[in-house]
């Protein structure tokens, strides 16, 4: 451990927006035994408990972004991602890609950006978006924890923005996995990884603040 004295920083600085990663149609819908991508245990529970925090966002002021992975049904856009463990998935066109909508409690005013990759930031205008509603800090949630979460966490950091990931509304493709990421994540900026209640309970005291 590095003697180093850690600035203390707010959960949320400066504004706020709720990146709502991959929770999709498949996981409300497909209850095939065997599926293209692993999910840990509890999974669909854990993107259930996600619509309390898009909830809360709404009722404080905070935007949401849905974030939505699709690919062409002709496999041209998927590159090396099936070279791993993952089968062909989120083609478009396919009912079980679009955004769970409904179970997430979508409004109108939320915001959907579509990637290609892992990272929501990759090749899309989340960017721009961010920056059109001068967004300081992200708070994630949704699927995976090992890879879209961790990815765009990544990116996110590399950015400067304050990285938040709420660590019982992601799940991971594995309990090990999910669990390699979170601290991954923390490691890169200390306090990021919180709890569901904690980071609702610093939307309200952002919402009464504005």
């Amino acid at each position: 451990m590095t003697g180093k004295v850690r600035q203390a920083r707010d959960l949320i600085e400066g504004q706020p927006a709720l990146i709502v990663i991959d929770i999709q149609k498949s996981t409300f819908i497909d209850d095939s035994e065997t599926r293209s991508i692993d999910n840990m245990p509890g999974y669909k529970q854990r993107m259930i408990a996600a619509s309390d925090l898009v909830d809360a966002a709404h009722d404080n002021g905070v935007p949401v972004i849905f974030i939505q992975e699709v690919h062409r049904p002709d496999l041209i856009d998927f590159g090396r991602e099936l070279d791993g463990n993952e089968d062909v998935h989120c083609l478009d066109g396919d009912p079980r890609t679009d955004v769970a909508k409904e179970e997430m409690g979508f409004q109108p005013g939320d915001y959907v950006v579509p990637k290609r990759r892992y990272s929501a930031f990759f090749g899309t205008d989340l960017e721009i978006l961010l920056r059109g509603l001068k967004v300081d800090t992200l708070v994630l949630c949704g699927g995976l924890t090992d890879v879209c979460v961790h990815y765009t966490f990544v990116d996110g950091h590399q950015s400067d923005y304050f990285c938040r990931v709420v660590e019982d509304c992601v799940g991971g493709s594995s309990v090990a996995a999910h669990e390699a990421a979170l601290k991954a994540m923390e490691y890169l900026q200390t306090g990021a990884v919180q709890p569901r209640s904690t980071v609702i309970g610093a939307m309200s005291k952002y919402g009464t603040s504005r």
